[in-house]
């Protein structure tokens, strides 16, 4: 199967995301089809997925279950209003979700995306304290390094200076948690790294800075994904939530990436033992298939909203036109069985030693610096070439693509996730392509 190489006129009109767009229309890659665990390229050549199309394939391509549902969804009913009105599905697709939830989560909010899941749980944090009675709460702390979306809630939290630094206008008093990793004591550790979890306690200090009568809630990402795959110390999580309790403010996981057996678990917060008062969600939540989010919210902030507002009233002013679109229902529907009936989550947990294995055995690897690891996880950092930081990276990104394997780069770092059918078989190819990569690298 192959495509005509497109012709730059082609390409033009559309302005592509997160992209270098002239270099990349100077010499596209473009993908036309895709299948279990492959892309198919325009020139006919398959592609190992090694980062689940975008941390989100998880049940892996084209699998006809997801397929079917879609399709027979759009011939029933292909769209239906969701201010005022409902339809059976998202009743159904949120009982199913909560059973996979940590205990009390047992309220879903659905989105569109990760980037809409954060600014809802900002938005529902906010709409919880006012509730209460305690309407001075409307700060958020973040973490340096965090990702959480596009809008300008998510940036105003989110740490990444290359995301912030465009635009100007975030939400006011929005501080960030120092970044926790250090390379010199944590530098290839197999999993969470055993010290570090210190770092946590400097929440103290921004509650002394802030007044925890000012702090709606604080925000980070229980594994950092885009940053760069940096594994939270062994204790740092359950230290973050002891500080939290003390002063009354929530603790929202970002699990827009972790969620849905990223780790082996359904959720991060299982993994790690330690509940959140909110989980973002999106991704996973039906393999990225159709776009979808959620929000998880605990039992006393749904219900100090919903049955603290006047009887026959609006409770929460927000909503998506394309909330539980009936289609992205349908989809996670039937990710949500296909997970289930092949046991992936715990697949993935199965495999994680086996992964972790093979990715530090890249130790000795040309230009490596660093691995990081957890589930079906892995970063390797590369050391930078003199003056031209993120080259080295985006060269073994390409050589890869053009050696038949897809990996996702962030600055110096491989960024690894492939979807959770992955066998060993294909792991030990995926290493072995990106072995020769790194080789021909200079």
């Amino acid at each position: 199967m192959s495509n005509p190489t497109p012709t730059p006129n082609d390409l033009e009109a559309y302005w592509m995301p997160f992209t270098a767009n002239r270099q990349f229309k100077a010499a596209p890659r473009l993908f036309v089809a895709a299948k279990d665990m492959h892309y198919t390229t325009h020139d006919g050549r398959q592609v190992l997925d090694g980062t689940a199309g975008l941390w989100c394939c998880n049940a892996g391509h084209g699998r006809r279950p997801i397929v079917e549902a879609i399709q027979k969804q759009a011939a029933e009913m292909d769209y239906a209003p969701s201010f005022q009105m409902g339809h059976p599905g998202p009743f159904e697709l949120a009982n199913r979700l909560v059973e996979l939830s940590p205990a009390d989560l047992n309220h879903v909010f659905f989105t569109n995306s990760g980037s809409e899941s954060v600014d809802t749980a900002l938005k529902i944090a906010l709409a919880y304290h006012k509730a209460k009675g305690e309407g001075s709460r409307t700060k958020f702390i973040g973490r340096e390094k965090g990702y959480h979306g596009v809008g300008f809630g998510g940036i105003s939290v989110g740490g990444l200076g290359t995301v912030r630094k465009q635009f100007a206008s975030q939400l006011p008093g929005a501080d960030h948690l120092p970044f926790f990793y250090n390379r010199a004591t944590m530098g290839f550790s197999k999993g969470e790294p055993q010290t570090g979890a210190e770092a946590a306690d400097a929440l103290e200090s921004l509650v002394t800075l802030h007044d925890a009568s000012t702090i709606a809630a604080v925000i980070v990402e229980p594994m950092v994904g885009s940053a760069g795959v940096y594994v939270t110390p062994k204790g740092y999580l359950k230290r973050l939530r002891e500080i939290c309790d003390k002063h009354g403010i929530l603790l929202i996981f970002d699990e827009v990436i972790t969620g849905f057996g990223r780790l082996g678990s359904a959720f991060a917060a299982t993994h790690y033992g330690v509940q959140p008062d909110l989980i973002t969600t999106a991704k996973g939540l039906n393999s990225g298939t159709v776009p979808m989010g959620a929000v998880f919210a605990h039992d006393r902030i749904h219900d100090a909203i919903v049955n603290g507002a006047p009887e026959n009233s609006i409770e929460l002013f927000h909503g998506y036109t394309y909330t539980a679109h009936p289609l992205a229902v349908a989809a996670g529907l039937a990710a949500l069985k296909l997970y289930k009936d092949e046991d992936l989550f715990k697949r993935a947990a199965d495999l994680a030693p086996y992964w972790q294995e093979a990715i530090h055995s890249f130790k000795d690897a040309p230009h490596v610096v660093d691995i990081r690891n957890t589930g079906l996880v892995g970063g390797i950092e590369l050391e930078p070439r003199p003056g031209k930081p993120g080259t080295r990276a985006y060269d073994a990104f390409v050589k890869a693509y053009a050696k038949g394997l897809l990996v996702r780069t962030t600055g110096e770092v491989i960024a690894l996730s492939p979807p959770l059918i992955i066998s060993k078989a294909q792991i030990d190819e995926l290493f072995s392509i990106l072995r020769d990569v790194l080789k021909d690298t200079p």
